[in-house]
């Protein structure tokens, strides 16, 4: 499920919590099913379970999870992923753009990419 790199120069909270990111963008885990138990992914993992439930308040402060008071964290609809982490995306996206277009990538190479087309030029 989530693997955890102990070379990279990110903390571990914020790998745990790209990872679940990414469970819940691909789809792995479904909008409204439920997270592992901190305790159970802490022992999976064999980490600290505050680290995972900083990972878990950060998705939760950026709109990819939820909270049921007894009952746990579930992954949350893609409607209630907040603005500011959009945002933010956008202004990341711009900047590759920016670079990718420098290094001589076409405009139609990146439309392609962005539209899911198979036609790529190496």
């Amino acid at each position: 499920m989530l693997q955890l790199n102990y070379r990279d120069s990110r903390p571990i909270y914020e790998q745990v919590r790209d990872g679940l990111r990414k469970l819940i963008i691909t789809g792995v885990i479904p909008a409204g099913d439920k997270l592992p138990s901190v305790r159970s992914l802490s022992s999976t993992l064999a980490i600290n379970p505050n680290t995972i439930q900083r990972a878990y308040e950060s998705l939760e402060q950026e709109g990819y999870a939820y909270t049921v008071a007894g009952k746990g964290s579930f992954a949350a609809l893609p409607s209630d992923v907040n603005a500011g982490r959009r945002q933010e995306l956008l202004e990341k996206f711009d900047v590759i753009v920016q670079e990718l277009k420098y290094l001589g990538v076409t405009a139609s190479e990146l439309a392609s990419r962005v539209t899911g087309g198979e036609e790529e030029e190496k």
